[in-house]
């Protein structure tokens, strides 16, 4: 029998008790709350590990669901941040570091010919909405199931999966991720299932002299890292095209992360519009809203309106200048990589000495684990899987000191620190094998007690 594992979260339960009754679930977003006695409270990050203020030490394959891609604390980005801190912050003026960095972007990414900034993924993507709005006179959109982009109201609906019959021949019902969305937005959405290339020649066969965007994520960076074929997407680029319709690639988490270019250069598909922020500057808030000239020229007065007080901000932006560059001109990506197909090797040796079927899906810096001969290429596959192992086994591996997210919707995250520190590896498979173990006892009593 495989010895539970203990950890202290005393002090962090005291601060969740402290916290909610100033804050909503004792936490700034819904999504950093695990529950009243497992939601940890951070005292500081350094390179691929993060310490709690119980002073539990973890190895973080979360990352802030990705953008701490060099790692916590990079001495070089966070020394240039400083430096960005003595321009003096916010002018509601340009600076010359905003050219700088918006050159560095066209040099990467073919497709960003013209660049903006934005403060978060979640802006960016409304700028980019709004601009395809205002370049096509259009007002409906298409969504691909699966995919996230953001918590606004245009882009918070998703197929109904749970009310599905499966054996019908209807679609599942759109509905707002929760409450407070209006209703009335549901009127412009539509849904489209991830490499069903028939479905989508259909929807814009129906809709497309009506669609202002399509908006896409080729990996689905809240679904598991789940992939569209760069087939579908390549279908998408031409069915956008013929209908006049911009095709928004969606790259907040998966630019700069996956490649250079990010999931349209290993495609091979150059998108109208774009947009990045995770990885852009290594944990600084920052977004990017880029796209062909044409197009990005309707930022203008009688256009389509974008702005913000705190846009481009000095030190967000030095950040980005020296995150972009270690991004460019060392092997950061490739060493992160690398650390990805290592780990994942590790694991499959482990569920394979126990005879357990897995997969991977995405990208080796950014995949997705599942306990499946093939994984899932589309939401109604994942909804329909069992992810029951997986949910358990995270929960035992926050325990073990490892943090992935408790949600499997979520992919596991690397960074060039873990690549650069291989006691990572070591401590992150050893937790993993007592995990599995753990989870296949709590399975096997689960069974017995029924």
């Amino acid at each position: 029998m495989t010895s539970l594992p203990t950890r202290t979260l005393t002090r962090s339960n005291a601060q969740f008790q402290r916290a909610v009754k100033r804050l909503p679930l004792g936490v700034a977003s819904s999504f950093r709350y695990w529950g009243e006695d497992r939601t940890i409270y951070v005292h500081h990050g350094k390179g691929g590990r993060t310490w709690d203020i119980d002073g539990n030490t973890y190895v973080d394959y979360r990352l802030g669901y990705g953008p701490a891609i060099l790692g916590y604390a990079d001495d070089r980005v966070d020394a240039a941040a400083r430096k960005g801190m003595e321009v003096g912050g916010v002018f509601a003026l340009s600076t010359e570091r905003e050219l700088i960095v918006a050159d560095r972007i066209a040099s990467m990414v073919p497709a960003a010919e013209l660049v903006r900034f934005s403060n978060s993924g979640t802006e960016a993507v409304m700028a980019a909405l709004r601009l395809a709005r205002a370049y096509t006179g259009r007002e409906s959109y298409l969504l691909v199931e699966g995919g996230y982009h953001g918590l606004f109201d245009a882009a918070m609906w998703m197929s109904d999966m749970d009310g599905w019959d499966l054996r019908s021949n209807t679609d599942p019902e759109l509905v707002p991720y929760g409450k407070g969305v209006p209703p009335t937005v549901r009127q412009l959405a539509h849904i489209t299932p991830m490499n069903d290339f028939q479905r989508l020649e259909d929807m814009f066969r129906r809709h497309g002299d009506r669609l202002a965007a399509m908006l896409i994520e080729p990996i689905q960076g809240n679904c598991c890292s789940i992939m569209a074929q760069t087939a579908y997407v390549q279908l998408a680029r031409a069915l956008c095209t013929k209908y006049g319709v911009m095709l928004i690639i969606d790259e907040v988490k998966s630019g700069f992360r996956v490649g250079k270019s990010g999931i349209q250069g290993l495609m091979d598909v150059q998108p109208d519009i774009t947009t990045f922020a995770k990885a852009v500057a290594n944990g600084y808030p920052i977004a990017i809203v880029a796209g062909r000239e044409e197009v990005m020229r309707m930022f203008r007065y009688g256009g389509a309106s974008h702005g913000g007080t705190f846009t481009a901000h000095s030190v967000s932006l030095a950040a980005a200048e020296e995150c972009l560059c270690i991004l460019d001109e060392t092997p950061a990506l490739e060493t992160l990589a690398n650390y990805g197909e290592r780990l994942k090797t590790g694991i499959s040796q482990i569920l394979d000495a126990r005879r357990i079927v897995h997969s991977f899906t995405g990208h080796p810096s950014m995949f997705g684990l599942f306990f499946a001969e093939t994984p899932p290429d589309n939401y109604r596959d994942w909804k329909r899987s069992d992810y029951s192992f997986y949910d358990q086994m995270a929960r035992f591996l926050h325990d073990l000191n490892v943090i992935v997210e408790p949600d499997s919707r979520e992919p596991w995250f690397m960074c060039e620190a873990h690549g650069l520190d291989p006691s990572c590896l070591t401590d992150t498979l050893k937790a993993v094998e007592t995990a599995v173990d753990l989870t296949l006892e709590h399975i096997g009593n689960k069974a017995k007690a029924q």
